[in-house]
Order: C-alpha cells, then sequence, then structure tokens
C-alpha cells in the first residue's frame, strides 16, 4: 500500500511538473482584443496578431507571478526527483522532503496565480473589455492541484511507512 502511494505520489508529481512548467513558459495566460485584433500574453511577453513582443511594462505583479512560479517548478522537480529516488525505500526521509517540497510547490504557485488573478481583474480587466484568462492559466490551476495532491500522498506514504512495524531482518547465522 504504501509504495502504491509513493508510486501515485510520483506520477502526480511529474504531471504536476509538465503542466507548470508549460504553463510558466506558454504565452496564453490571458487573451483580449487589442485595436480590433486578437491578443495574448503569457509571463514573458504579449502577442498581437501572432506577433510576439516582450513586456515593456516592468510592473511589480509580472515580476513577483514569474519568480513565484519559477520557484515553484524548482520545487516540484526537487519534490518528484526526491520522491523517486526513494520510491523502494519509504521509510527514508527523502519522501517526507519530497513530499514537503510539493506542497511548497503547490503553494508558491497558488501565491502566483493568485497576484496574476487579483491584478488582472483589477488592472486589465478595466482596459480591456473583452477578456479572458486562457489555457496557460488554467494549466497552472491544474499544475497547483497536482503538486498539492503528489505532496500529500508522499506525506501520507511516510506516514503509513512510519507506523507499521520495521520488517524482520534476515541474520546470517
Amino acid at each position: 500500500m504504501v509504495l502504491t502511494l509513493v508510486g501515485g505520489a510520483s506520477l502526480c508529481g511529474a504531471a504536476a511538473l509538465v503542466l507548470l512548467i508549460i504553463s510558466t513558459a506558454t504565452d496564453y495566460w490571458m487573451q483580449y482584443r487589442y485595436s480590433g485584433n486578437a491578443a495574448n500574453q503569457g509571463l514573458w511577453r504579449f502577442c498581437i496578431n501572432r506577433k510576439c513582443h516582450a513586456h515593456t511594462l516592468t510592473v511589480a505583479f509580472w515580476d513577483a507571478t514569474r519568480a513565484f512560479m519559477l520557484l515553484s517548478v524548482l520545487g516540484c522537480f526537487a519534490g518528484v526527483v526526491l520522491g523517486v529516488t526513494a520510491s523502494k525505500r519509504p521509510r527514508s526521509r527523502r519522501v517526507r522532503t519530497g513530499g514537503i517540497a510539493l506542497l511548497l510547490s503547490g503553494f508558491l504557485a497558488l501565491l502566483a496565480l493568485a497576484i496574476y488573478t487579483g491584478m488582472t481583474v483589477n488592472f486589465f480587466g478595466k482596459r480591456y473589455i473583452d477578456w479572458r484568462f486562457s489555457w496557460s492559466y488554467i494549466l497552472g490551476w491544474i499544475g497547483i492541484i497536482l503538486a498539492l495532491a503528489a505532496g500529500i500522498l508522499q506525506l501520507c506514504a511516510y506516514q503509513r511507512s512510519a507506523s507499521e512495524p520495521a520488517p524482520a531482518s534476515v541474520s546470517d547465522s
């Protein structure tokens, strides 16, 4: 049972890592109309009629969202690596540390998306009438759910292995 928890946590963590990387790297956090043209933006650049440019505004919420998303990706990577390397030994501290890293990753991404949501609704929502959140943003939310689930599963696996009696060791005599 413990190995299936660690395996499920590793699978959730790997999926969360992929989704958080895609979400952070792509340019479809928000879609809107700009002077009648289709436009979209991500954390690093904005595109109008499929011509992309780096963000020219240096606003603190961009930097905060980027930093928290990058830290979330690093935390998720660490959690997955720790979980996979300790999957044969669920009593290992690596399982617990990996679970904590995955939970931290989920909370950092949650903070990033909360900042982005609040600023987008208050800043861009008033600037552009026809706007909506897009698939990169949604993948970020799914990544949060998977990272938190992976962290909880790893911590449950560690707790279960700690409460089970140690297997009897076979002596050579």
